[in-house]
């Protein structure tokens, strides 16, 4: 298995899993609008795509990093919005080394770390937290709908 940094060269790729990513959190299948959204994160440059390919090419996960800010430390914090492996690839480590590339990118960059969000049901909290992740207990959060 390979981790790449996706570009927009692989935007064909991306696609059919992030459809995936959204359909396992319930949202309608939106090819089109996926791609819209995709092409814009690459135009905008405002996000960082990891792309775990096997030795054939073909795309087993992904995962996206949003850079931000804390302004308490002083430090870049980069939001790990999104992490997805195909069903049929899943139990295979496909997970752990995009979680680990993303790890590598917060150090190499000196961040303060890298924070995620995921659903009380996700199974994938047992890989979090098997890789050191904490959950966090010291504080809420909320958020606001438009």
């Amino acid at each position: 298995m390979t981790i790449i940094n996706a570009t927009s060269e692989h935007l064909d790729m991306l696609i059919p899993l992030f459809d995936g990513y959204r359909i396992f959190y319930k949202q309608a299948s939106e090819p089109d609008k996926i791609r819209e959204f995709l092409a814009r994160r690459f135009e905008m440059n405002d996000t960082i795509f990891y792309l775990a390919l096997d030795e054939e090419g073909e795309a087993l996960g992904f995962t996206q990093l949003f850079p931000s800010f804390s302004s308490v430390s002083m430090q870049r914090l980069y939001i790990l919005n999104d992490l997805y492996v195909a069903a049929k690839h899943r139990g295979k480590g496909v997970g752990e080394a995009l979680l680990n590339r993303a790890k590598e990118r917060a150090i190499r960059d000196g961040a303060k770390g890298l924070t995620l969000e995921t659903g009380i049901d996700n199974p994938a909290q047992h890989l979090y937290e098997r890789l050191d992740w904490k959950k966090d207990v010291d504080v809420f959060h909320y958020t606001w709908t438009a």
